[in-house]
Parts: structure tokens; sequence; C-alpha cells
């Protein structure tokens, strides 16, 4: 998202609404998509393996786990061995920032970032721009209040920097421990106040707090998390024309009340389908691309 103009977003946005979840394309016919995550994934990898399929592509059972990759070759063997079977598009989950880019100019297929480390999770972003300017009509200008774990999320990196390109306000919220230094520099505003990051705001992007990372005592308990920081229906209540996204996994009570999970604020699932028809968009475009020569 660091690199796309605002015309190569709206261009994503835009393809991804020429789709529909019921009406299948030709566009990747022949070609073989294989799926290489090395961490854990439900929407993700899911909906990316519905887009291809819609897209006619061939998809390979392709798993980490039982993979030479445990026996120590590297990610790159592993893809260009792959590449010398047919494959031209590799989805890549990766728990390295920046694991990508010293790849991509090593193989002529298809690598796109399906989350990396705590870097960025491009397409995660790019359906939660689609889902706001779906609901709003306009991505121009709006006060959106990223909440929560922002020290380990690259989801909350990618939103910035795609928010940013539309002149969205942006404002982190979360516990001082979980905000990075300077995170300013990316032209957002910090607070550590979840009431007043609120006020005004069109839409709130709840954060999941990455529970598997507290060992290192970043909150002090999760009940004081809640009553901090946690999404609640009192405090939606104020702002009646606020937005809730998540890009999941939830955890219910810790950082989002379930009744505003469910409630009619929440987009959340909305999120969920749009997430396959811009990752749809994502493939087709590239292809289109790579028929050009680019």
């Amino acid at each position: 998202m660091q690199d796309l103009s605002a015309s190569e977003i709206e261009s994503i946005l835009d393809a991804a609404a020429s789709f529909t979840a019921s009406k299948p394309s030709k566009a990747l016919s022949g070609r073989v998509v294989a799926f290489l995550f090395s961490e854990a994934s439900t929407r993700t990898r899911s909906s990316f393996e519905i887009a291809a399929r819609r897209l006619s592509a061939e998809v390979l059972g392709f798993s980490i786990a039982s993979s030479s990759l445990l026996k120590g070759e590297s990610l790159l063997d592993t893809i260009k061995n792959l590449e010398a079977m047919g494959v031209e598009y590799f989805i890549v989950r990766h728990e390295v920032s920046g694991v990508l880019e010293p790849l991509a100019p090593a193989t002529k297929a298809s690598l796109i970032n399906a989350g990396d480390g705590a870097h960025e999770h491009p397409t995660q972003a790019l359906l939660d721009l689609y889902t706001l300017k779906q609901k709003k009509g306009s991505l121009k200008g709006l006060k959106v209040v990223i909440l929560g774990d922002i020290l380990h999320s690259r989801v909350a990196r990618s939103n910035i920097h795609g928010l940013k390109k539309f002149g969205a306000k942006i404002t982190v919220c979360g516990p001082q421990a979980l905000i990075p230094q300077g995170i300013e520099e990316l032209g957002v505003s910090v607070s550590n106040d979840l009431d007043k990051a609120l006020s005004g705001a069109d839409a709130v992007n709840v954060l999941r707090l990455q529970l598997e990372r507290q060992q290192q005592n970043f909150v002090t308990s999760l009940k004081d998390y809640y009553a901090s920081y946690g999404l609640t229906p009192e405090r939606l209540a104020k702002i009646p024309d606020c937005l809730v996204l998540h890009p999941g996994p939830m955890n219910r009570g810790v950082e989002i009340a379930g009744d505003v999970a469910d409630g009619p604020q929440s987009v959340i699932l909305e999120q969920v389908a749009n997430g396959v028809l811009v990752r749809m968009a994502v493939l087709a475009l590239i292809e289109q691309w790579r028929a050009h020569g680019r």
C-alpha cells in the first residue's frame, strides 16, 4: 500500500466493484495459483482461494507444514521449483517483514503479499477501503480511528498508507505501550483516550489484541484493557453514524463487545464478503499487467 498511488488504488476498487459473488470469470483460466502460508489464516487464505477459483484458476493445495521448507530449503528455492512446475501466482503469508522484496525480482511468477510480519497486509487494507467507500460514498476526508494493538499490526500500517492518499484524518488509539514510537511520522494523530478519539469519527477499525504477544506485559490485564479500550455499546451510542470494522479474528469482550460486533453499525461480515471481490480484482489486474509485459 505504501507504493500504490491513489489512482492505482481506485483502479483496484473499481475492478472489485465490477465482479459479483455469483458470476465466475475466465480471467485466470489455465493459470496455477499456490499458497505459501507460514502463519495461520482463515479469512485471507479462504477468500484468496475462492477468488482464484472464481477466476477459473487451478489452485495448488500446497502445505508448508509438510514441505521441504522444514528440511532447510529456502523460500526462494521452493518458489522457483514450483514455478518450474507451472505455478505462476504465489500468495504468500510469512512471519518475516519485507520477505517478498528480495524474492520478487528473482522469479517470473507473481508474488502477492498476504501479510508479512508486522509490516503490511495490503489486500486487507484494500478491502477495508472498498467497504468504507461502499458505505460512505467516498474516502476523501473521512475521520478514521484505528484502535488497539497498533504496535504489532500490519493491518494498521497498510490502512494508514492507503487512507492517507485520500486525505483521511487518522487517529491511532491504544495504550502507550502498544503505540509504535514515531508513528506520527506517517501523518496520523495519536491518542490514549478512546472517548476523545471516537468523537466525530466516521469509522473505527478495531484491531485484535494479539494475546500471543502479551507475555511481554504490554497491558496490565484483559479486564483493564476492555475497560479503557474496548469498543462497547455505550461508547458507540455517542457516534451513531460511525461504522465498525474489524479484520478478524475477534476477541469478543477484549477489544470489542459482542453486541457491537453483531450490531447495526458493524460492517465486519461485509468486509469478509468484499475480501473475495477485492482479491479477485488484484489477481485479475495482475494478469492484465502480465499480459502487457509489466
